[in-house]
């Protein structure tokens, strides 16, 4: 049966809208607690790239990434009406001293049409590689192969591929090399983390551009990012 092009984009919006008010739901009620917790995970999510073997392409091209979106758990899930959502953070580097901003918060979610059946959680890391993806994350609804353009990244040793899209990502799954399409997908801005996180109202630009919030909670992370930029 066919679907009407307004109905299907009605049905992808309203689903969309479900995944990120879901994710939105489960930091309402966590605070500071469940952002540290976003925080802490994405340092570890960032290690376990940095540690294997098979992510060559991504450590050597760190040095020229404007910006990381560390996701550690989107989730995959559903039957017939398939999608993925997750929380992470995006943290930009400051070309000019290296250090790396405090982290802003960010719903990520993407629908799919199909036989999906089972869910699957993978770790996700998006290199924001222009100047273009990351003016487009400051808006309050970045998507992903609209506002710029999404390519999967290069996976094992001695991959030289050159890849020229906006944002380049990776995503692992059990170990594993997760196939994991995210052209579509949204990220939105969590409003309610930022705030939660620096006790006030805090938009991206005010957290990576004026830096005028910060919490000790991620100098880990940002202490781990720039040493590993060579």
């Amino acid at each position: 049966m066919k679907i009407g092009f307004e109905k299907y984009a009605g049905m992808v919006g309203l689903a969309l809208i479900l995944i990120l008010s879901g994710c939105a739901g489960i930091q309402k009620t966590g605070g500071s607690v469940e952002e540290q917790g976003i925080v802490d995970k994405s340092l570890v999510t960032f290690r376990n790239f940095m540690a294997d073997k098979e992510m060559e392409w991504f450590q050597k091209n760190l040095k020229d990434t404007k910006a990381l979106l560390i996701v550690p758990n989107l989730l995959k899930a559903g039957f017939i009406l398939g999608g993925s959502g997750g929380s992470g953070v995006l943290v930009a580097r400051d070309e000019k001293t290296g250090d790396w901003s405090q982290p802003a918060f960010y719903m990520i979610a993407s629908v799919t049409f199909g036989l999906q059946i089972g869910g699957e959680s993978a770790e996700v890391i998006m290199m924001i590689r222009t100047q273009k993806a990351l003016d487009a994350l400051f808006t309050t609804d970045f998507k992903l192969g609209g506002d710029a353009s999404v390519a999967a990244g290069p996976v094992g040793v001695g991959t030289k591929a050159n890849v020229t899209a906006d944002v380049v990502s990776f995503a692992k799954s059990k170990g594993l090399y997760a196939g994991l399409n995210l052209e579509g997908s949204v990220a939105k801005v969590s409003d309610e983390s930022n705030k939660a996180y620096y006790t006030k109202a805090a938009s991206p630009v005010d957290i990576i551009v004026k830096k005028v919030v910060s919490n000790p909670g991620s100098a880990k992370l940002r202490e781990e990012l720039k040493k590993s930029v060579k």
